[in-house]
């Protein structure tokens, strides 16, 4: 396939993931997330549809949550499209169009490519099929805790498929890893997949190394619920010498056309025609100023970001910083950043530390680089730098900084959900026993929002959408959102 005819399929596949973000597409729950429609085609052909609407949702409206709850943004004072966001009301009309469209569009695909890529032995889809659509279901279950799987996408056979418990369904998608990485993947029978991998442009080892990386975030998932678990599988993929990702496993080539805009740019300016809706947070933006961290630019255009407390949005304000966004932002699923400080915190927790201050540097310093501050790290995780690595602390302590270090970086690259679930999952960035407009406030800390709803309990999960509950009377009953899922700290 020439080049003009695989940038051809790119505008089709990006002008896709903008009307996935469209107010039309949002409304539209016509389509039941558990009845397959009827596709014919190739894995070549249906596997960059299936990707798109894992991009477009994830790191558009989905990455908007993610972000007020990772408290990187705030609902602006002077506009309501977000209100119910910041102060933790959400409802279960709410997000039924990604929950639809993750389900119609994302997974449904998938597992036609998948079949499809079985059936002809085109192992280089299978596995990257496979790792995209594990990625994508565990979105959902991390979301919503349980969610149709074993049973989903029999059609008319089974209209009511049951809702499967998280661990179970995590259990599966390694199995499914696994398999695809058993597979020969050196076969050109499915020709060169360069022309649609718009992640890695057909390099199979970085597949492969996602896949990896992928199995280690699911692995130290599940420290708090089935640690004996986690440090087995954890052991097993450095026992068999797993290589993980040395380079971003993201999405990058949005431009500044319509159609082909970043979807968390096209979701939040271009569809609602302004740029001001997200405020910068006083909680980042205390802890970047109080570290002299350069990156506030990046994050903020400015040195001196006039900030919001988070989820304020009754009082007023002068003036305020607006968190910066472009359309040519990527969109990332696990970043080369990401990648070392997972490696770091599995060496803590099971090898007795040995090479993770190394990797903790080379996570802070591709965080930095990702930005276009990688110059400028040295100095902050040499001896005596703000960000210098507490090699002789306690684990606790080595676990913070990773984490708190993965939560600055997670504000880049629609990757947000990412510190969300990692506040779940570790209990860190810490949450102020105080709000921040108080004088013993100390920066990075979570807090609370003045109107939040949940009685002064964060969020940990989204409801059921209306959509799902109409059509599966399998669906379970409704929880409060301050409930854990299976995985986080209860």
């Amino acid at each position: 396939m020439n080049l003009s005819i695989k940038k051809s399929l790119y505008i089709i596949a990006a002008a896709a993931s903008t009307i996935f973000v469209g107010c039309k597409k949002q409304l539209d729950i016509n389509n039941d997330p558990n009845k397959a429609p009827v596709v014919t085609g190739t894995a070549a052909l249906i596997y960059p549809s299936a990707m798109m609407s894992t991009t477009g949702r994830i790191g558009g409206e989905l990455n908007i949550i993610g972000g007020i709850w990772s408290q990187y943004y705030t609902q602006n004072w002077t506009s309501n499209q977000y209100k119910t966001i910041d102060a933790y009301n959400i409802q279960s009309t709410d997000y039924q169009g990604s929950y639809a469209e993750l389900y119609s569009g994302a997974l449904n695909d998938y597992y036609y490519a998948l079949d499809t890529a079985k059936k002809a032995g085109e192992w280089k889809y299978y596995l990257m099929g496979t790792v995209m659509n594990a990625f994508t279901v565990a979105t959902l279950v991390d979301l919503y805790d349980q969610i149709p799987y074993s049973e989903a996408f029999q059609g008319k056979a089974n209209i009511n498929p049951k809702f499967d418990d998280g661990y179970t369904i995590y259990q599966d998608l390694l199995k499914r890893i696994d398999t695809a990485l058993s597979k020969d993947i050196t076969t050109e029978r499915d020709g060169d997949p360069a022309d649609n991998d718009f992640i890695f442009g057909g390099d199979m080892d970085s597949w492969v190394k996602f896949a990896n990386t992928l199995k280690l975030k699911f692995y130290l998932r599940m420290i708090n619920a089935h640690p004996e678990v986690a440090e087995a599988g954890i052991r097993d993929l450095y026992t068999n010498n797993a290589a993980f990702l040395d380079i971003d496993a993201a999405m990058k080539l949005f431009t500044s056309t319509p159609d082909k805009q970043n979807p968390f740019y096209a979701y939040n300016i271009y569809r609602l025609n302004t740029g001001t809706n997200l405020k910068a947070s006083a909680t980042f933006t205390t802890w970047l100023n109080a570290n002299n961290d350069p990156r506030i630019v990046a994050f903020y255009d400015s040195t001196d970001a006039v900030p919001m407390h988070q989820g304020d949005f009754l009082s007023k304000y002068s003036r305020v910083t607006t968190f910066n966004q472009s359309p040519t932002d990527p969109v990332e699923f696990i970043s080369e950043a990401e990648s070392y400080f997972l490696q770091a915190e599995a060496l803590e927790r099971y090898f007795g530390g040995t090479g993770a201050k190394a990797l903790y540097d080379k996570g802070v310093t591709a965080a930095f680089a990702a930005l276009g501050y990688g110059d400028e790290v040295a100095p902050f995780i040499q001896a005596g730098g703000v960000y210098e690595y507490p090699a002789a602390g306690t684990l606790p302590e080595k676990i913070e900084a990773i984490i708190v270090q993965k939560w600055a970086h997670f504000a880049y690259g629609c990757h947000s959900l990412e510190a969300f679930f990692d506040k779940n999952r570790t209990g860190y960035p810490r949450t102020s026993p105080v709000y921040s407009k108080e004088a013993s406030y100390v920066p990075g800390q979570f807090v609370f929002s003045p109107n939040g709803v949940t009685g002064g309990k964060f969020p940990k999960r989204l409801v059921f959408p209306d959509s799902e509950r109409s059509r599966n009377k399998n669906t379970p009953a409704e929880v409060p959102i301050t409930k854990p899922v299976w995985w986080a700290i209860q």
